[in-house]
């Protein structure tokens, strides 16, 4: 596991860099932390930082944005908050995109915790005084 403390969004560029070089042949991502901890703050600079060019905002109402990283690698952002059953994933073909080999960056995977596949890497980002996080990669 790899501990990073950030003091500022200054610092946020460092952060997404190392999660980057985490990911290496995964391709499902967890952020876990609770409301306002930044996990959308942080994959907008992940996102970036794959070459997307994108606006990422936070698919509450979506579920799933979908972005373009360099070479037109697909990136799926998900945001599971408003899920109230596991099943609601099926509805939408989750299969398809957790299991096609593109980047899944998922934010509350405690919703459809039993549908992630194995081998996904964890994120964990706890909030400390003013805009100091501690972010963990798993």
């Amino acid at each position: 596991m790899k501990t990073i403390h950030i003091d500022s969004r200054g610092d946020l560029p460092e952060a997404a860099e190392a999660v980057v070089e985490a990911i290496g042949e995964r391709s499902v991502v967890v952020f876990r932390g609770g409301m306002g901890a930044g996990k959308t703050t942080l994959i907008r600079e992940i996102v970036a930082r794959l070459g997307a060019g994108d606006t990422v905002t936070s698919p509450t109402f979506a579920i799933v944005n979908h972005y373009s990283g360099s070479g037109g690698r697909p990136i799926y952002h998900f945001d599971f908050y408003r899920i109230d059953r596991s099943e609601e994933a099926y509805d939408f073909g989750y299969e398809e995109y957790f299991y096609s080999g593109d980047l899944c960056l998922i934010e509350w995977p405690e919703k459809i915790e039993e549908l992630l596949p194995d081998g996904v890497m964890t994120v964990r980002i706890t909030p400390g005084e003013g805009e100091r996080r501690t972010i963990e990669i798993d």
